[in-house]
């Protein structure tokens, strides 16, 4: 297998019938001069490690290990809102929706998925003009489509910027308390940090990817707002 760190902005492959985009698997193959085998997938605006098979037993094996849980993913996530608790669970079931999406499923009703995601508050900001913000991660115990941030959606914590779960204009740096027309920051607030799983030799795998320069400075303007005083944390 390869591991990279997907930066944010690119797709792993083409969507059905959407328009074209630079996607990462071609790019891969074209740069490393081999056929790669998608293992899982991360949105278009989300950052971090990726995992592709370089051969078809590699991807069999590691489509196993997805399909039994057997690997253990942890995302960073910014929110705009407090988190029901510092740690739990978010127990909820989702069914598809329209147009690619995700939504709660309702008691009882047909096609609901099981979901789970696991989380801790690693952070939180308060007295900000754009609300209480907090840094959580997430681990995701199954993996459906879009279900971090369905689930902090359902608990009225959604990530900073989200436009299909949340709130689609940028974070701008007067929403930090100062001033001027920059952008504290522009994408989805959803990193994938961590994996880790049974390589084919059978040792214990852990995989990182570090934070991106945007995800960096954000976290940097959140420092600063501390030592300016614009807000409190703990």
């Amino acid at each position: 297998m390869i591991a990279v760190s997907k930066p944010a902005g690119v797709v792993v492959i083409p969507a059905r019938g959407g328009e074209e985009a630079p996607c990462l698997q071609a790019a891969l193959e074209a740069l490393r001069g081999e056929k790669l085998w998608v293992v899982h997938r991360l949105d278009r605006d989300t950052s971090g490690v990726l995992l592709f098979a370089r051969t078809a037993a590699e991807h069999r094996r590691l489509n196993g290990l997805f399909e039994g849980r057997r690997v253990q993913k942890r995302y960073l996530a910014w929110t705009r809102g407090a988190m029901p608790s510092d740690e739990g669970v978010i127990d909820a079931a989702l069914h598809p929706a329209r147009k690619g999406k995700m939504r709660p499923a309702a008691p009882g009703e047909e096609g609901a998925l099981p979901s789970r995601t696991r989380y801790r508050v690693l952070r939180r900001w308060e007295g900000l003009a754009c609300g209480t913000v907090s840094e959580i991660e997430a681990s995701p115990e199954t993996g459906r489509q879009h279900q971090i941030r369905v689930h902090l959606r359902s608990v009225d914590a959604p990530l900073m910027v989200d436009p299909t779960y949340g709130r689609a204009e940028r974070v701008m740096d007067t929403e930090l308390g100062k001033t001027g027309d920059a952008v504290a920051l522009g994408r989805l607030s959803l990193h994938a940090a961590h994996i880790a799983l049974v390589a084919d030799t059978g040792a214990a795998l852990e995989i990182e990817a570090p934070l991106p320069d945007d995800l960096a400075a954000w976290q940097a303007a959140l420092a600063d707002a501390v030592q300016r005083g614009a807000c409190t944390t703990r």
